[in-house]
């Protein structure tokens, strides 16, 4: 069958929008081709800085013919019936329609419409000239005379040229004739552009690839990829250095060149001085080059590796000359900010205070916004030092120094480093503040406390960066809750999701112990709700006492009772709402650790439902505990006695379902001992009574194991009990008694989860 190719060729493409455009081109048309009942054996694109290009092979050289019933009025309907009847078909009488005949309902017209397929290459020719005018750039510009006229074409950057072709691989193949803003479609392009930038005439894939390369171009972006990291490598290696791997500069320089070509240059030893991560950050930013590092020591060597996309006559001497100079001069604006860092600030020369804790003040002072509706930047950090302070002790670190990271973990946001390169905060804050003589344990928390920042990132082990991490975490997820702004669908602004999945990892990869319905937690929120509704209804002004009271130094428990007598001061009758929302806010901030923990979990092959079943009794909210014991009931219901007192369980519950909804009653009253007809019901009330009290007694002592053996002593008596036991018996004090007793059951199992919230 005949294969299509298709090129766009255009200038220069940014790097980061050539993947998911020549993904968005493959889908188009496939999805338009199937659509046309066109379907294909294969496609791939490819994208290089200055084309897109497709190929789809095994397309049907024509459409399938089209045969459509479609059922008219009945015999003997009103002339108007019958002429729209005509119309919609197309037939010219209803001598061309079929009669079929209908005992119960009557005879009525059908027509028969045969419908010939068309050619591909006709169907293609309609087709791409609206996926080209219709492409999805994230931003895209017009050129040339025709750039004012209506419908005049718009893409990312000015196209050049067209190739489509299509054909079966043993003939010539066709031009699929189109035109685009007098842009004809051909079978002629252009190789590299400035080592091949003669026209190429092309036929199909193959020899498209093949001439390509022979121009200097690779078209295939991973092939790129692979020639970069190696020629980088061998280059490092040919120096006894090791290239420094970076997976998101790798994706970006393939999407650079055509034809990529590894230079290696150096720069000046001197600033080696400056931190490792700074050089790194400053020639992967400034210039898309590699760094490279010392194998013997791990540190980084005075040179770095770019990739040039031409074969220079003079052997790259003069690329690699001019990205030294380049990268001297941003070298050198990177020790300036670094050695400026270092000083005090001109502002609090004569304060005192060290140079991290300068920054600090800044942040004070200058009253940075963290957010609208949550206060300050200086103020979210009061919140962390006190969350942080009060966290400590459950995850065994100092509480001084657990509030000394939390005061300065943000201190380095001012700094000039972190102003010129973002990604370096937390890590420069380390720096900073293990060269100003802080404590290890507090410099490295000044660093870890954003971790972790995704599944594949490192989770601190330190207690005090997990204090504060938590803290910080927390006090995030907290305040965004209270001011309503959770995320929604695809959209999470504030990375709340990846905050609360941090704070998952960081308990349960630790194995801490804590319980997210914290009553400073709540706290927290009541003042946050307060803010926004203060704002929200106008009176601010009344609140000026109460909010001084929340950036006091005083612990939760004098904060709460603080608040209280505040707000019937200033704004009477308001903090009944306020705790209204504040403790909604909470419980749906548990659901939404409890969707995360889901997630989480089924990366990790556990079952949603599992969670679900746990979450559902009261009082869970002890991360680490919940992955216990979900842990524990997966093993128990993969077992036969697991399965079997889950059916069992939802038998009884099915049948209470039923029953209560047609008593409009529950069945929730102990049962009556005297009212136990047969031995298969006390038998059943005895396992219940010890297997509730060996798994209650099993989960006190958080033995979620030895619950599970003890409610599968549950299993004997329940099939007994189903096998022998009418429960529905015409005695109706006998029947609700059996209620009762199926009753039993279910409450019995809630000692280690609900099983009704758990899938067959």
């Amino acid at each position: 069958m005949p294969d299509l190719l298709l090129e766009l060729f255009s200038e220069e493409i940014p790097a980061r929008m050539q993947a998911k455009a020549a993904d968005d081109l493959r889908r188009l048309v496939t999805d338009k081709l199937v659509a046309e009942g066109l379907v294909y054996e294969g496609a791939k694109a490819f994208a290089t800085p200055r084309r897109l290009t497709l190929t789809v092979h095994g397309i049907p050289a024509r459409q399938p013919d089209l045969k459509d019933e479609r059922k008219g009025p009945k015999v003997g309907a009103p002339d108007a019936a019958v002429q729209g009847f005509l119309k919609a078909t197309g037939l010219a009488s209803l001598d061309e329609a079929t009669i079929q005949k209908d005992p119960k309902k009557g005879d009525f017209y059908v027509a028969l419409i045969e419908k010939p397929g068309k050619p591909a290459i006709d169907v293609l020719a309609e087709i791409l000239p609206v996926i080209v005018r219709t492409f999805p750039w994230p931003k895209s510009m017009r050129w040339g005379e025709r750039s004012a006229k209506p419908g005049a074409l718009q893409w990312v950057r000015p196209l050049h040229s067209i190739v489509a072709t299509f054909g079966i691989d043993t003939e010539e193949p066709d031009v699929v004739a189109f035109d685009i803003s007098g842009i004809q479609a051909g079978q002629v392009t252009r190789g590299h552009r400035f080592m091949a930038p003669d026209e190429i005439s092309v036929r199909r894939f193959e020899d498209y690839e093949a001439k390509l390369y022979a121009a200097k171009v690779v078209l295939d972006p991973q092939r790129r990829r692979d020639i970069i990291l190696a020629d980088a490598k061998t280059l490092a290696q040919a120096q006894n250095y090791e290239l420094v791997e970076d997976q998101g500069l790798l994706d970006e320089v393939s999407g650079l060149v055509e034809w990529p070509v590894a230079l290696m240059g150096s720069f000046d030893e001197a600033f080696l001085s400056i931190p490792g991560e700074v050089i790194r950050a400053t020639i992967r930013a400034n210039q898309k080059c590699f760094v490279v590092s010392d194998p013997a020591t791990g540190k980084l060597a005075n040179k770095f590796i770019l990739t040039a996309n031409i074969e220079a006559s003079d052997g790259g001497a003069a690329i690699t000359a001019g990205n030294e100079r380049v990268i001297r001069a941003r070298l050198s604006d990177a020790r300036h900010f670094w050695e400026t860092d270092h000083k005090s600030l001109p502002e609090y020369r004569d304060s005192g205070l060290r140079p991290l804790d300068q920054r600090l003040k800044k942040i004070r002072d200058q009253k940075i916004v963290f957010h609208a509706s949550l206060g300050t930047q200086g103020e979210r950090i009061d919140r962390i030092i006190r969350l942080a302070r009060e966290i400590a002790p459950l995850v065994g670190a100092d509480p001084d120094k657990a509030a000394r990271a939390a005061e300065l973990a943000k201190a380095d946001l001012v700094t000039e480093v972190v102003g010129e390169f973002p990604e370096l905060q937390g890590l420069m804050g380390k720096y900073y503040a293990l060269a100003q003589g802080e404590d290890a344990s507090v410099a490295a928390a000044c660093e870890e406390h954003y971790k972790p920042q995704g599944p594949a990132d490192r989770v601190p082990t330190d207690p005090v960066s997990i204090a504060v991490a938590l803290a910080d975490k927390l006090d995030t997820l907290v305040g965004f809750w209270a001011i309503d702004e959770k995320p929604t669908g695809s959209k999470d602004p504030y990375a709340l999701r990846r905050a609360a999945l941090g704070v998952i990892r960081l308990l349960v990869d630790n194995g801490i112990r804590m319980h997210l319905q914290r009553k400073s937690l709540l706290i927290e929120m009541r003042f946050r709700i307060l803010g926004a509704l203060a704002r929200e209804r106008g009176f601010t002004k009344q609140l000026t006492s109460t909010l001084d009271i929340l950036n006091s130094d005083k612990d939760h428990a004098s904060l709460e009772v603080e608040l209280i007598s505040s707000l019937e001061r200033s704004i009477e009758g308001l903090y009944s709402e306020i705790f209204a929302k504040a403790d909604a806010a909470q419980l749906n901030l548990l659901s939404f650790f409890a969707d995360r923990l889901k997630v989480q979990l089924r990366d990790q092959g556990a079952r949603h439902d599992l969670v679900d079943a746990v979450f559902a009794l009261e009082g869970q909210d002890d991360i680490l505990m919940i992955v216990r014991r979900v842990e524990a009931l997966a093993a128990f219901l993969a077992t036969d006695d697991g399965k079997n007192l889950l059916a069992g369980t939802k038998r009884a519950a099915n049948i209470l379902r039923i029953e209560e909804k047609k008593d409009g009653r529950a069945f929730d009253g102990a049962p009556d001992a005297s009212l136990y007809a047969q031995d298969e019901e006390k038998a059943l009330a005895a396992a219940i009574d010890r297997a509730r009290a060996e798994a209650t007694e099993a989960v006190a002592r958080e033995d979620f194991a030895a619950a599970m053996t003890a409610m599968a002593g549950l299993r004997p008596a329940v099939d007994a009990f189903f096998e022998h036991v009418t429960v529905n018996a015409d005695d109706k004090s006998v029947r609700e008694n059996r209620l009762k007793l199926l009753n039993e059951i279910r409450a019995a199992t809630r000692a280690v989860a609900d099983f009704s919230k758990i899938q067959d």
